[in-house]
Parts: C-alpha cells; structure tokens; sequence
C-alpha cells in the first residue's frame, strides 16, 4: 500500500503512536477475519503490528452483541498482560471516538506463527498432543482472571445483570430478537427455542465467578511456531481475536475448543488444562450447561449469515450443518431436563 493510497482514518490511528506512513515497508490487509477489518503493519525498525478497526456504523450487519465489540478484545488483552506463559497481543494503542465512547481502533503487536488449522495437516500425532496439552495449560491460566460483572464489557443490553443466569439469558434474548428481525431461518420456532434455553436456566446459578472466557478459540485463532518436520519443535506462539470475549462460565470456553465436536474426545487438552489447575471434571450439570453454550454459539452463526449477506451456497451449508447442531443441542438440553425430572420421583 503506498502513501498516496493510505487510509486516513488509520492514518490517523498510526499517528496517535508518532507512525506516518513514511515509517512503513509494509501495510497490507489481512483475510481470515469475518466482521472487523484487519492490517498487518511493518515498520522500518522491524516492529510488526496489526491494526483493527470495526465496520462503518453503516454497514447495517451489526448483531446487537456486536456493539463495541473492540471494547472486549481490549479488555481481554489487558486483563491478561501480565500472565507468564501466555502468548497473547500487547497493545500499543486504544483509540475511542463518538459519545458515548466507543473503541473504534487498536494497535497491538503481531504474534508469531501460523493458524493452527493451517499447520495442523503436517503434525505429527504426537506434536499434535503436546500441543493440545499446553493449550490446556495456556487456557487454565486465563481462567484465572475474573472481572467485577457478568457479560460482555460493552454492556451491549443495558447495566450489567447481578449473576450469570441474568446475563446469559439477556445474550441469548438478544440473538434470538436479532434473528427475527432479519427474518433468519432456524430450525426451531424462537418462542420454542428461548422456552428450551429459560426452562435450564437454574443450572446457571451454580457459576458466580465471573471468568475470562475468549469464547473463540477454534483453530483460526491459535497460531503454532516452529520448523515443521522437527519433532517437538511447535508450540502455541498466539491467541488472538478475542473480540467475542465475555465474562462468564469457563465451561463456555470449551466450545470452539471443540467445535462441532466433544471436548470429552479432547484427552490432551483436559490433561493439560487438569495440569494447570483447570477444573476439568465434566459432570451432568457441567454438561447441561455446555450444551446450552453451545445452543448460544450455534444461534449466532445462524443468524449472522442473513445480515452479513453469506452467499446461496454459505446459507445453505450454515443450515443444514449449523442448524442441525443446534437442534441436537436444544435436544440435549430437553432430554437433560426430562432425565432430571424423572430423578425427582
């Protein structure tokens, strides 16, 4: 990108940290994020950093969890900053504009390594392993960072509510009103849907610490470092995108740890995790609760696709694969409570 062709608006975000575009041998955008925009920036004295920036106000794809949404990612890396042996950004700058305020830009440094999805082809079974297990440690030592509230920081539904049960159900009240007005398609009725969800709610009440949790952490967002082909060479080298970050239930965090999986399967994670001093014991009522985790993440993907304007053929797949994992998720929770009723008499 050349000088002539800079953005002023990031322009103007660089110069906030005395960088001009004469500083630069490198600005070029970055693919892979799917709503903010993203550029890695290389400086002439070797540092690199990404730059990320929100949509236009305009753009008129915003789920109503989105607001602020940079607010969280901010606040995930600055929570986390003085944890060892976690391979997050540092910020460099945090730029805020409009009344009331919100996070319209970050500058943050680049972490090394590749996405994990992209390597994960050439490791080998056990470098694969030895991976899975210190993301378990890494992911134990984050959810030992609390907040003061539950929820997402922005507070994108009003105040912050008084306990776990009084946010998750505003996150999932929100999607689903998203979803009706962009007419999405779901597998279930949404009356049928938050029915499912509230009559499970009490399970929520056992969590009441509010815990970091990135609540995106598939693949895409793990970055691995070292020579391929020498065995235990590669390692986690970055966690990144924490934009959907809230503070909650850590169990939350298993899954896109799992996506469309079982985090049961995940041996070396849930070794690791155990290791670092992670609660990985999954009993009924933990399972009950990741199931409506996952019901929570399912409906985002489903609705999201309407406004963000995903093709015929992305539409259909997120229906059919995303659709199907919520219904047997909303079964789940159903068949859980029915089995719990029964255990009453």
């Amino acid at each position: 990108m050349s000088p002539e062709d800079f953005d002023p608006a990031v322009a103007a975000l660089l110069s906030a940290v005395a960088v001009a575009p004469a500083d630069m041998v490198e600005c070029a955008p970055l693919s892979g994020g799917t709503y903010n925009s993203l550029l890695r920036v290389v400086l002439r004295d070797g540092r690199r950093w990404i730059v990320k920036r929100p949509p236009s106000p305009r753009s008129g794809s915003t789920l109503r969890y989105e607001h602020d949404l940079l607010r969280g990612e901010a606040a995930y890396y600055t929570a986390v900053r003085d944890l060892p042996g976690v391979p997050v950004p540092r910020l460099v700058h945090v730029e805020t504009s409009a009344e009331p305020p919100v996070v319209s830009g970050l500058v943050m440094t680049e972490c090394p390594g590749v996405p994990w999805h992209e390597a994960d082809a050439s490791l080998t079974p056990g470098e694969r392993a030895r991976s899975r297990r210190e993301l378990g440690e890494v992911v134990a030592r984050l959810h030992t960072v609390t907040g003061l509230e539950f929820g997402y920081p922005a507070r994108p539904f009003g105040p912050a509510a008084a306990d776990w049960r009084g946010a998750f159900t505003a996150m999932t009240d929100a999607v689903l009103n998203d979803a009706v007005v962009y007419g999405v398609e779901l597998p279930r009725p949404v009356e049928e849907v938050r029915e499912v969800i509230a009559a499970a709610g009490d399970v929520l009440d056992e969590v009441t610490r509010p815990v970091l949790v990135h609540f995106d952490l598939w693949q895409g967002n793990l970055l691995l470092e070292g020579a391929e082909g020498a065995e235990g060479a590669r390692g986690l080298s970055g966690v990144i995108d924490a934009e959907r970050m809230f503070w909650g239930d850590p169990v939350a965090e298993f899954v896109s740890l799992s996506l469309f999986d079982d985090i049961e399967k995940d041996a070396d994670f849930l070794a690791g995790y155990a290791a670092a001093g992670g609660d990985a014991t999954l009993t009924d009522s933990v399972r009950l609760r990741l199931e409506l985790y996952r019901c929570y993440l399912y409906l985002i993907m489903l609705v999201e696709a309407v406004p963000r304007g995903y093709s015929s053929e992305q539409l259909a797949w997120t229906r059919r694969h995303v659709g199907g994992q919520l219904t047997a998720s909303l079964d789940a929770v159903a068949s859980a409570l029915a089995g719990r009723r029964r255990s009453r008499y």
